[in-house]
């Protein structure tokens, strides 16, 4: 028999164990049933070899809870440990690891979010149990060990009977940690870190309905067999290749990772590399709001199956923290702090590949069914115009598959839509303007003129459009884009043929004061055009460059500070060749001729949706008193 001292620099060790990864104390049961997963492996590898002379056989991992004794148990069947082997590994490498994290991290790790991901192994364990036990019997033909341990530096080591191969680690539940013998809060543990584990994880046992005998008696009762309860999917779908399964391995596989989720994702990126990196998953574009408050932290991070978090900030690029889903890599450096984790060049590589995937996935999407693709935009645009403006190699490839939808429901790609307007939305100083709306709705009078003169209108409604059409300004030359209610459509693509104005000079100069005298100057500017008499008398359009700055304040940028504070500026547009701007100008009654402009101001804005409250109650009661 052997006793002794782990050799220890840090006075006491487990109280410091204790403290500092008390925060995420639930880790100690990934961290040993990773270590019991790693173990069985090797065995596999060994024996596949012909170095280990043994059956490796079906293995599987075991976690028992003996509520009375106040004891947890993991037993795994893989390689073991020799007596020599527990002397070097716990007693000495493990803990001198444990030993070094805690005297590099004692004063950052509470906050840095650094616990629970630095393999600290075996001596998590210590976090909730008040002794700990190891009893190991070796592939190799020797004695099986006992080791056990109370949370000193003392150790015992002696020789034990077991004679079947692998390690059963015993937990001495410690009092403040009592939940841990709750069979509830086990399984909630086991199914958020281990459920994707290689090795099958038994976690009791659970009645199998037996199949009917075929000569089953009209009153036969179903019959139950007792069957190991396997807590986990060892082969989960990302682990194998895209041509092994179907769109419904897919979705049954994102009802596995998200089981409260009842809609179905609109398709998914298997993601699948080895050089220069190794990187496997599988991601998801769930159908998407149009709001930017998306629900991050969907996507899970793996390390050769055992979960690792949710937050994969710096590994997945931002645009793509919307979806859903799972990554898995060997390679993503969680052994440093998170800051870390943004700085390394191997995540930075793992980022751009991701970018990459997704853009050659939509383009090839985009390319076999593009009808398909065109049903499904409206749920997933704002994810790629997000993309383009935070991603520049992304935006590269984003031509080839981004959609311009119109108004009357045609969708163009940038390249598509600069072809079917050049000859006819070019305007005299040879630009193309891009006509727009962003509410069908509240803009229809505006998109019915436009229409009328043969134009087309995009249907531009995210909250992030004013930012990407002034990325699209900036990267096409002569191109412009104009909401339409930005001016009168004569302005806003003008072409060289004016229309004459039926009012003399002065008669303008005459109706613009009488106008400004009535019009409320802190929100409009008259603006007379002469156009067809058949247009609108009054129009109330917005200035394009004051309206878009405004929205982009509004969501984050824009250059202007401030702006979203501004008053609404508009233009009140008066159609000086109409017959009511003549009759105005005729009518010498002061208050008949500010009956005419208030009623014909609030019919411009009705036309805009701009007149609520009392002002509308007015109107309404004005507009019956014309009618007695």
């Amino acid at each position: 028999m052997a006793s002794g001292k782990i050799n220890v620099s840090v006075e006491n060790i487990f109280p410091l164990i204790k403290k500092f990864l008390y925060s995420d104390h639930e880790i100690f049961l990934r961290e040993l049933v990773s270590n019991a997963t790693d173990a069985t492996l090797k065995l596999k590898h060994l024996t596949s070899i012909g170095e280990a002379k043994v059956e490796y056989g079906n293995p599987i991992i075991e976690v028992k809870i003996d509520k009375e004794g106040k004891k947890l148990h993991i037993i795994d069947q893989g390689l073991g440990m020799t007596a020599d082997e527990v002397e070097k590994y716990i007693n000495q490498i493990a803990f001198s690891g444990a030993e070094e994290f805690l005297e590099k991290y004692k004063d950052s790790a509470k906050d840095s979010g650094v616990i629970g991901h630095f393999g600290l192994g075996f001596y998590s364990a210590f976090m909730v149990a008040s002794k700990v036990e190891i009893i190991t019997k070796s592939y190799k033909d020797e004695p099986a060990a006992h080791w056990t341990c109370d949370g000193s530096p003392e150790f015992s080591l002696v020789p034990h009977d077991k004679t079947d191969r692998g390690s059963e680690i015993i937990l001495h539940i410690a009092e403040d940690s009592l939940e841990f013998l709750e069979e509830f809060k086990i399984r909630e543990l086991l199914t958020k870190y281990n459920k994707f584990m290689p090795i099958p994880i038994k976690f009791g046992t659970k009645q199998e309905a037996l199949p009917k005998p075929e000569d089953a008696p009209e009153d036969y009762k179903t019959e139950y067999k007792e069957v190991d309860n396997i807590i986990n999917n060892p082969n989960p779908a990302w682990t194998k290749q895209p041509v092994d399964l179907s769109d419904e391995d897919y979705k049954k596989f994102y009802h596995e990772l998200y089981p409260m989720q009842f809609e179905e994702p609109l398709f998914n990126i298997h993601l699948n590399v080895d050089y220069p990196f190794n990187l496997t998953g599988i991601l998801y574009f769930p159908k998407m709001s149009a709001d930017l408050q998306m629900q991050k932290d969907k996507i899970q991070l793996y390390q050769n199956q055992v979960y690792v978090t949710d937050n994969v900030e710096g590994i997945v690029p931002e645009f793509l923290g919307m979806l859903k889903g799972v990554i898995d890599s060997p390679d993503i450096p969680l052994n440093v702090s998170r800051s870390y984790l943004q700085a390394d060049g191997n995540v930075k590589k793992i980022s751009n590949y991701i970018t990459r995937k997704v853009a050659d996935k939509l383009k090839s999407l985009f390319n076999e069914n593009r009808a398909d693709f065109e049903q499904k935009w409206n749920d997933i645009k704002i994810v790629l115009e997000y993309g383009m403006l935070s991603e520049p190699k992304f935006y590269e490839k984003a031509g080839d598959f981004v959609l311009y939808p119109t108004t009357n429901g045609k969708y163009f790609t940038l390249a598509e839509l600069k072809e079917a307007i050049t000859a006819n939305q070019t305007d005299k100083n040879g630009k193309l303007v891009v006509l727009y709306a962003s509410n069908k709705d509240a803009q229809h009078s505006y998109i019915d003129i436009a229409t009328a003169k043969g134009y087309e209108v995009l249907l531009l409604d995210s909250p992030i459009v004013s930012h990407l059409i002034q990325k699209l300004e900036a990267d096409n030359e002569n191109l412009t884009f104009a909401r339409v209610d930005a001016d009168h459509i004569d302005k806003l693509i003008q072409k060289e043929e004016t229309t004459i104005s039926k009012l003399s000079d002065d008669e303008q100069t005459n109706l613009k004061s009488v106008l400004e005298a009535i019009v409320p100057k802190e929100n409009y500017t008259v603006q007379l055009e002469p156009m067809d008499s058949s247009a609108a008398p009054f129009m109330i359009t917005q200035p394009e460059f004051m309206r878009r700055m405004k929205e982009m304040s509004a969501t984050g940028g824009g250059g202007m500070f401030g702006m979203g504070n501004f008053p609404d500026m508009y233009n009140l547009v008066v159609n000086s060749n109409s017959s009511l701007a003549t009759t105005i100008l005729q009518t010498e009654d002061k208050s008949a001729q500010e009956v005419l402009v208030k009623q014909a101001l609030d019919l411009a804005k009705i036309s805009q949706g701009l007149l609520k409250g009392e002002e509308l109650t007015a109107f309404v009661k004005r507009s019956f008193e014309t009618l007695k």
